[in-house]
């Protein structure tokens, strides 16, 4: 692609989601989603093959769908009110319109079925930004309507969406379908918690662009998009192949990494709340997408690459340059368990 073309929807995305944050009226904050939506279309379109075109054109009907959900719910809220403030959110009819404008947005269950699909077609890098750009500027307008949503409906999504992203990924081959099965789960604990304390929403939400840009990076770095692809990747570089396997117990929840702290939090958060059904099912759901990311493990570390006597196995196909990022992403991914004291008190 293009440097120029490049940089201008790199800025667009940054722009919009800007936009978003700032923004307290609801046009601009709809405005600034479009943009979101229009900048990504182009990077995810550059494959020039027919599963990218797919998926884009999946991507924008869906996002149209949601988009124009939500201008009729400012639009109805506006009406009944008066007000165009995201903080004048009075009509109960309006926020359940945009609790369900911006859960497709961004792949809720149930209204998850496009993101799958779409991440399947896109390549690991688009892929990233998808899963982890495109959930702040929706995020960014749940965390200021929290007060006036519904707690029930938030509460069915949330569980609606840990059970679905847990069971639909165990049967999948495909590393981006496992990874969205992944976003959907996390999502669902976000929302979940979204009304009781938000707090616990924003310190999820960053863990999880956390935890999933180190995953992405480390797919990226390994070239793997199949779960056969990633039985080489401990000839190519066993270290990686150790943080890879670090990241993705994280990813499940396992103690003593990061991925355990926000689930941990939650879980006592929704005892506090007496919702102690809810919080047994999504401790239950839980262990579904644990067992997804285990065998993601035990393919790259515990087996040997499928080989034929006439074929020899890959061994450093390339040289793995260092990368800061990974590294910095990575250490963030797996040993953050003991500041838990200290982040819960940011968080109160």
């Amino acid at each position: 692609m293009n440097p120029i073309v490049l940089t201008i929807i790199i800025s667009s995305l940054g722009l919009g989601t800007t936009m978003t944050f700032m923004g307290s009226h609801w046009l601009l904050m709809w405005m600034g989603l479009e943009i979101n939506t229009l900048a990504i279309t182009p990077l995810m379109i550059n494959q020039h093959h027919p599963r990218a075109v797919e998926a884009t054109t999946k991507y924008f009907i869906t996002q149209a769908t949601a988009s124009a959900l939500l201008l009729f719910a400012s639009v109805t809220n506006a009406w009944a009110s008066g007000e165009w403030s995201i903080l004048e959110m009075i009509n109960p009819t309006s926020a359940t319109l945009a609790t369900i404008a911006l859960a497709l947005k961004i792949g809720i269950a149930p209204l998850h079925f496009w993101l799958p699909e779409v991440l399947q077609g896109l390549n690991l890098t688009t892929g990233l930004i998808l899963s982890t750009w495109q959930k702040l500027a929706p995020f960014a307008i749940l965390l200021q309507l929290y007060p006036m949503l519904n707690p029930n409906l938030l509460l069915f999504l949330g569980i609606t969406s840990v059970v679905v992203g847990g069971w639909g990924g165990l049967n999948q081959t495909q590393l981006r379908k496992i990874l969205a099965y992944s976003s959907i789960a996390h999502l669902g604990w976000m929302i979940t918690i979204l009304h009781y304390s938000p707090n616990l929403t924003q310190l999820n939400l960053i863990l999880y662009i956390i935890m999933t840009l180190t995953t992405f990076l480390l797919f990226k770095m390994f070239n793997s998009t199949k779960i056969n692809s990633i039985t080489t990747s401990t000839i190519k570089s066993p270290l990686l192949s150790v943080i890879t396997l670090m990241t993705l117990l994280s990813l499940g929840g396992l103690p003593p990494l990061t991925g355990f702290m926000p689930k941990w939090l939650i879980l006592q958060e929704l005892t506090k709340q007496n919702l102690n059904i809810s919080a047994t099912i999504m401790a239950f759901a839980a262990l579904l997408s644990l067992f997804f990311y285990l065998r993601l493990c035990y393919s790259m570390t515990l087996t040997m690459s499928p080989n034929s006597i006439h074929l020899m196995s890959p061994w450093r196909t390339k040289i793995i340059q260092p990368n800061l990022l990974l590294m910095t992403t990575a250490c963030l991914s797996i040993l953050l368990l003991p500041l838990t004291p200290t982040i819960f008190m940011l968080t109160i």
